[in-house]
């Protein structure tokens, strides 16, 4: 006799209609025909060379090999299910961890986290900011809010929330200079640069038929901060010009205290949001329909 196991869904088949004395009941648990589990069985049969079940009338009743194998299946079977069980418990228990860059989450999200709150009271969502772009495959975020560009990540689930804006921004008196001047006015001020995202002033001087070259000096001999956030708090200042996506800026926009003098381009870049492997698909699938009715309504 065989010392492997014997296919694990004949022992499945087997439980099923052990349980419940019935190969037509086990089918319709299973969810397989008839005949699947009656080809399940006598596999097992085979297996061990042995019959497991006696006809009785309609029914099914177990041999003695029958009963001995059915009560170390049914405890392994009554195991498995209390695991998954408990484990589907514990998903479903854990807060789901939100990552996203710290000038996205202060200028956009804390201001919707409230609504969020209360429109996704399910969602125990808990948020903090990453330095650099957040990765969920880390293992301590369930997902993480981004502006990326395709290719998209083979490795997690990545879900479109809405396409990238971006413009240069300034405060307002630098900007009314600028404003009915063309793109090349630019060079003559100084240019605010973020190491975050070095190929956004690229992508706009292609958009608007500047020569980059010309911008690479303007930059050279402009400033450059780490982050976003500084960036952006020293274009309020009145220090220079930066460039920023909308959604980080549109509340400055709205109170009037930066301006985009020339509107604003598209990239190929995207709002998205990147699931880790093992984040609830349902969980994931709801926060990001909430996300893309915000921008689309709120922006």
């Amino acid at each position: 006799m065989p010392d492997s196991l014997p296919p694990l869904n004949a022992l499945k088949a087997f439980e099923a209609a052990a349980r419940l004395g019935s190969v037509t009941l086990a089918a319709g648990e299973l969810s397989v025909t008839h005949g699947a589990v009656s080809r399940q069985i006598r596999a097992l049969e085979a297996h061990f060379d042995t019959r497991l079940f006696e006809r009785a009338g309609r029914g099914l009743v177990l041999t003695h090999h029958g009963r001995q194998l059915q009560s170390g299946v049914g405890e392994a079977f009554t195991g498995l299910r209390a695991s998954c069980r408990a484990l589907n418990r514990e998903i479903e228990d854990a807060p789901f961890t939100l990552a996203c860059p710290g000038s996205l989450l202060a200028r956009w999200l804390i201001p919707r986290l409230d609504r969020l709150h209360r429109e996704l009271p399910g969602l125990r969502l808990n948020v903090l900011a990453s330095e650099g772009e957040p990765d969920p495959r880390r293992g301590d975020i369930s997902a993480a809010l981004a502006f990326i560009a395709p290719p998209w990540p083979s490795d997690m689930e990545v879900i479109e929330i809405a396409p990238e804006t971006i413009a240069a921004v300034a405060a307002p008196d630098i900007a009314q200079r600028l404003r009915q001047r063309p793109f090349k006015a630019l060079l003559d001020e100084t240019i605010l640069d973020t190491a975050s995202r070095p190929q956004a002033w690229p992508q706009w001087a292609q958009a608007c038929g500047l020569d980059q070259e010309s911008l690479a000096r303007a930059r050279r001999s402009g400033q450059s901060f780490e982050h976003l956030y500084y960036l952006l708090e020293a274009a309020l200042a009145g220090l220079g010009v930066a460039i920023a996506p909308r959604l980080v800026i549109e509340g400055d926009l709205k109170s009037g205290r930066l301006v985009a003098p020339w509107g604003f381009i598209d990239t190929e870049a995207r709002l998205c949001l990147l699931l880790a492997r093992g984040t609830p698909r349902q969980s994931g699938e709801q926060l990001a329909a909430w996300l893309r009715h915000e921008v689309m309504t709120r922006a």
